[in-house]
């Protein structure tokens, strides 16, 4: 599949990619090399990845990075219940020594995290690695390993080496400064704000029942209120909650009724204070221009 059919076939799905990004991902996946996607939350980052995997027919297999995650978390853990369960049962029958330890170090009791899951597949999964930046850099150098080797070291069990190379795709907010060895190893690309243009075609092939005035109503004040002083800016998942919102009660035209459109933006606002800098009088100003 080339950059085109790809970008194609992302579109088909809802996802509507620029020339720039669908040629990433395609090279990403034609040399085998994990793209980094950075950019504001809720561009689209996660949802490509939900995407590409629904294109490509694979699974998705997701790690949620946090402060704090260490190797056993993403990578394998040993399931100590089951090995302590077991080392009783074999007490009793008077087994000991390394017959027990074999066993409980066996695959029977070894516990698969995403980034061990991903590399066993039999059909190369899209491994997602969501919010890099908010793990630490100990949890790179794990990573290294896997995104340099594809292979996992588990020292009761050996070097396992990947039944296939997921197609990797890991993403950052900005949260801190990601190492240069990371950013070495993977393409990139970045993903703004939509256009109106492209804001718009994502409305349309998300919630095609929404009327197309109205559709252009929306994409208009979700841009003019992005360019307000918020602290979170509403994403494009947020756009979409709001269109669906609007069309659920019955709103077809933004400037109608003031108080039904403030009352939604609980679809778009996420701070107690954005909620109040943005007055009545505020949202029937942006409301007007995107009319």
């Amino acid at each position: 599949m080339n950059w085109n059919a790809l970008q194609t076939a992302l579109a088909d799905e809802g996802y509507v990619a620029n020339d720039d990004l669908a040629m990433a991902v395609h090279l990403a996946m034609a040399l085998g090399r994990p793209l980094l996607l950075e950019g504001a939350a809720g561009v689209g980052k996660t949802d490509l990845a939900r995407v590409l995997s629904t294109v490509q027919d694979t699974q998705l297999i997701r790690l949620q990075c946090y402060e704090g995650l260490d190797a056993a978390q993403a990578i394998y853990e040993w399931n100590y219940q089951r090995q302590l369960l077991s080392i009783r049962a074999a007490a009793e029958h008077g087994e000991t020594g390394r017959v027990v330890e074999e066993r409980i170090f066996s695959e029977e009791f070894l516990l698969e995290r995403p980034l061990l899951k991903a590399i066993r597949q039999d059909t190369p999964p899209v491994l997602l690695i969501d919010e890099i930046d908010k793990a630490d850099e100990e949890f790179e150098a794990y990573l290294m390993e896997i995104l340099s080797e594809f292979q996992v070291t588990i020292p009761e069990l050996g070097t396992i080496k990947a039944t296939s190379r997921p197609i990797v795709i890991l993403t950052a907010n900005g949260t801190r400064d990601l190492s240069d060895a990371l950013r070495r190893r993977c393409l990139y690309a970045h993903i703004s704000y939509p256009d109106r243009t492209t804001e718009l075609a994502i409305l349309t092939a998300r919630c095609p029942e929404v009327d197309a005035a109205l559709a252009s109503q929306i994409i208009g004040f979700v841009q003019s209120l992005r360019k307000e002083d918020l602290e979170k800016k509403p994403g494009i998942a947020e756009m979409l909650d709001f269109a669906a919102a609007l069309v659920g009660l019955g709103i077809a035209d933004l400037t109608r009724d003031p108080v039904v459109l403030q009352a939604s933006l609980a679809t778009l606002l996420k701070t107690q204070t954005d909620r109040d800098n943005i007055t009545t009088e505020i949202a029937q100003r942006l409301a007007g221009k995107a009319a």
